[in-house]
Formats: structure tokens, sequence, C-alpha cells
């Protein structure tokens, strides 16, 4: 199987660039239609992200970049055998929500990167990029849901 170091999702959501920019940058809506439990998050570059999830337990992040209604990301440790410690090299990838506007409403193209960068072998990283691309497909379709009923 041929390994790639990243994650590529696209969705269109019939809502104001600003409403989308709201649902991924907020703890209020990213801890219903992302974690399930709750979240927190300090929006500035540096700023602490903790995501929270009934069953998988409090993911740490640390945000990257800021870039009010078009570009958001940060950098988040949620691999179990990292220890779910503070994101860091060998530990953590980066997440990059990007928000374009259209006739429809607005493109959110979501990359996760850095697999390969994890401190784990090729098959390892591979699968752990094969799970959270399940999962990003999970979470965006919870996202398109969430937003129509949330504009």
């Amino acid at each position: 199987m041929a390994q790639t170091d990243r994650i590529e999702r696209d969705v269109l959501i019939a809502a104001p660039i600003e409403r989308v920019w709201a649902l991924v940058t907020s703890a209020e809506h990213l801890g219903r239609w992302f974690g399930d439990a709750g979240a927190e998050i300090d929006l500035r570059p540096g700023g602490a992200l903790t995501l929270r999830w009934e069953e998988y337990g409090t993911v740490h992040g640390r945000v990257e970049r800021v870039e009010p209604t078009s570009l958001f990301s940060y950098r988040w440790a949620p691999y179990k055998e990292f220890g779910g410690v503070e994101p860091g090299a060998g530990n953590s990838t980066l997440i990059e929500f990007m928000l374009t506007e259209t006739d429809e409403g607005t493109r959110l193209r979501v990359v996760e990167s850095g697999f390969s960068s994890l401190d784990a072998t090729a098959e390892r990283q591979e699968a752990l990029r094969q799970d959270n691309a399940d999962g990003w497909r999970q979470e965006l379709d919870e996202l398109g849901v969430y937003a129509h009923a949330h504009v």
C-alpha cells in the first residue's frame, strides 16, 4: 500500500462563510460536532486547544494560524501511544481548515498532514492516517448536519 503524508477532504456547507468560521473555531461548536464532550480554545497562534470525546478522552492541541474567515490551523496529539501529551515533534499532526465563499455557501477544505513525522513505523503511520481519514469523513458529515441545524 502506498503511503501518503496527508488527508484532504472538502465539504460544501450551505451557510455564510462567517457562520462556518464560527462552527470550526469556537469551543461552543467544536465541542459538539467534532468533540462530543466539550472543547476549549484560545483562538490565537500559540493558544491551547482541548477537545473531548466521551469514547476517546481528551486531546490537546496548539493553535498554529488564525486568518479570520479563511484559515484556521492547529497541531494536535490524538494518538494514544504518544500519551496524549502536548503536541510536538514526533507525536502530532497538523490540521488546516481552509474556507472559501461560493455561490452555494462555503467550501471547507480540511487537510491533516505530518503522519510521516510521527515516531512510529511506516505501517503504523499509515494505519493512523487511514483511521483519521475515516474519522474526517464522519466528522465532516456531522458538521454538515450540525451546520444545517444551527444556521
